[in-house]
Parts: structure tokens; C-alpha cells; sequence
């Protein structure tokens, strides 16, 4: 039986073709996804429904007349730049969930809201949920309710349904403002985001890398941006503010950390040591995947072969 990945960490610039990436190989036979790319049935983590989460509390807490936490309005990058690292946090909660079945919570808001504030904490930043007066407080759980019930109902589903053998598959992206030089200053990039996973995740994971360049990233943002509530919770068309695409991504360590580690992988410095991170590079500047934002039942049979070819020989690279 050939050798498969553990944890396989998706990561590129937002709009760059990760979570179209996700739903192919989510789609894969299984046969196919074991022989071609090393994969289990996978399973999949990510951190942008917590970044949307965060967003409505902003939103709410300003539409109640509060000062917003988070962000100061929607064009706006996060108010602190540590909530990357809060957001890593959360990765880790989740993928240490893994195999269990989580108890029901009585308030899904509720446990968001912990879960946020004990996160902020991890990463040295304060409690900024749990001080709240009560009557707000409670508000703003009222309102974030029903899209905390969904995320949980999610979470849960995910975690229950991992089983040994399966590839847990972990999105995210970071990068640096428009300008900057390598290497990035923490907390932003990715070398500030991997040094702050988990030792489990680390001792587990390699890394594809969807390569596009920064101006074609904020190309791609806007093409599949939808205006709305239906393309902010999406993973698939959900639109990331210009300001934050110059602010946050205007610039990617990942290339710079790759060469550092001679090009074959990442050496991730934490608490718990050094790893070394298998990596491959899957180039997308040219585009091979937005037609996978499409209905299965119409993705063009050629793009589906070039498309696998490509993964194959990328994935070859990463058992560890």
C-alpha cells in the first residue's frame, strides 16, 4: 500500500486556488487520491470561518453603538496584527479535537466566545470577550447564535468523521505588507503562523505551496468576490478588502522560506524545536484552478487531466 500524507498544510495567498484545491481533492476517488497523491479520505480544517466570525462581532458590536473588537470596519485588517497568531490557536484546538465527538454546547455563541478569548491568550493578547458588560455580552450572543450553531455544527462533524488513515488537510494564508522585506517581522508571514502550530501538527505535516504572484492574487480576489452575506461566509467566493490584500498579503514570505530551506522544504523554529517541513511548490500563476468553483458535472475532462498531472508530481514530493 503506498505511503500516504498525515497533515498536508494548503497554503498560498488568498484567491490563489486553495479552497478550489480542497474541493477536488475532496471529489477524488479514492483509489486515484491514494495511488497518484499519497492522500487519504481527507479531512479538512480552516481558518477562515473564525476570520468571518470575527467579522459579524465587529459588525454587531458597531451596529449596537460599541466599540467594534477585531477590526474597526470592514475594509479594515485586523486591529491587532496577533490575531494571527489567535488564529493558528484555533487551528490547533481543532485538530486536537480530531477523532472525538464533541459534547453539544448549551450556547454555540457562548463557546465561540471562549474559545476566541482563551486563543487571544495563548498568543500573550487579553481576554477581550469575557470583560464585556453583561447585557452586551448577551446581545451580541443573541445575534451571533445562529452562525456559531453552524459553525460548531461543523466542527463537530469534521472531528467525528476523522479515522486513522485519513489526511487531515489544514487552509490558511498569510504574507506581509506591499513592500516589505524578507523576512517578515512577526507576527506577520507564514514563519510566525507555523512556528506557532502545535508540536503534533508539526511532527505530521508537509506543505503544498500554490504559488501566484501577489498583484495576481488580488486579481483573482476580485474576480471571485460576491457581493454579500453569500460570498462573505463562502470559502469559495468570499472577497477579502483591497486594503487588506496591500496590507496583510502584499508580499509572501513562503518563497523567501523555501530558498532558506534549499528548495525541498521549510524549517519551522518552535517552542518545541526545529522541524523540517516537506514541501513542494504547486505553480498556479497560470490559472489551473477556478473551474473547479464550477458544478463537478461540468469540469472539462482536459483541465481535470493537466490538473492531476501537475498534483501528481507535486505530491510525490511530500511523504515524509
Amino acid at each position: 500500500m503506498a505511503q500516504l500524507i498525515d497533515t498536508l498544510l494548503l497554503l498560498a495567498l488568498p484567491a490563489s486556488g486553495k479552497s478550489e484545491l480542497r474541493r477536488y481533492l475532496a471529489h477524488l476517488d479514492p483509489g486515484d487520491a491514494a495511488r497518484d497523491l499519497h492522500l487519504g479520505p481527507t479531512v479538512q480544517l480552516d481558518d477562515y470561518p473564525y476570520v468571518h466570525l470575527m467579522r459579524r462581532i465587529a459588525q454587531v458590536l458597531t451596529s449596537l453603538g460599541e466599540e467594534p473588537v477585531f477590526f474597526a470596519d470592514d475594509a479594515s485588517s485586523f486591529a491587532e496584527p496577533w490575531e494571527w497568531g489567535t488564529l493558528i490557536q484555533l487551528l490547533n484546538d481543532d485538530f486536537a479535537l480530531l477523532g472525538t465527538t464533541p459534547k453539544p454546547p448549551d450556547s454555540a455563541a457562548l463557546w465561540f466566545l471562549d474559545r476566541l478569548d482563551a486563543a487571544r491568550v495563548a498568543v500573550g493578547a487579553d481576554a477581550a470577550l469575557g470583560g464585556m458588560p453583561g447585557r452586551l455580552r448577551a446581545r451580541l450572543m443573541d445575534v451571533l447564535e445562529p452562525e456559531a450553531a453552524q459553525l460548531w455544527a461543523g466542527l463537530s462533524s469534521t472531528v467525528s468523521s476523522w479515522s486513522e488513515g485519513d489526511t487531515i488537510v489544514i487552509e490558511f494564508a498569510r504574507g506581509g505588507p506591499d513592500g516589505a522585506s524578507m523576512p517578515l517581522v512577526a507576527p506577520y508571514g507564514y514563519a510566525y503562523s507555523l512556528a506557532e502550530l502545535s508540536a503534533p501538527i508539526l511532527e505530521r505535516a508537509s506543505i503544498l505551496y500554490v504559488w501566484v504572484t501577489p498583484e495576481e492574487s488580488r486579481r483573482r480576489n476580485r474576480e471571485r468576490a460576491r457581493p454579500g452575506r453569500e460570498g462573505d461566509a463562502s470559502i469559495l467566493h468570499h472577497g477579502v478588502p483591497e486594503a487588506v490584500m496591500l496590507g496583510d498579503y502584499g508580499t509572501d514570505d513562503l518563497p523567501w522560506l523555501i530558498d532558506q530551506g534549499e528548495g525541498g522544504a521549510v524549517e519551522v523554529g518552535s517552542a518545541a524545536g526545529t522541524a523540517r517541513l516537506p514541501v513542494a511548490v504547486f505553480d498556479n500563476r497560470v490559472d489551473h484552478t477556478s473551474f473547479l468553483r464550477a458544478d463537478p458535472a461540468d469540469w472539462p475532462s482536459t483541465a481535470v487531466e493537466g490538473l492531476h498531472r501537475e498534483l501528481r508530481a507535486a505530491f510525490d514530493r511530500l511523504v515524509r
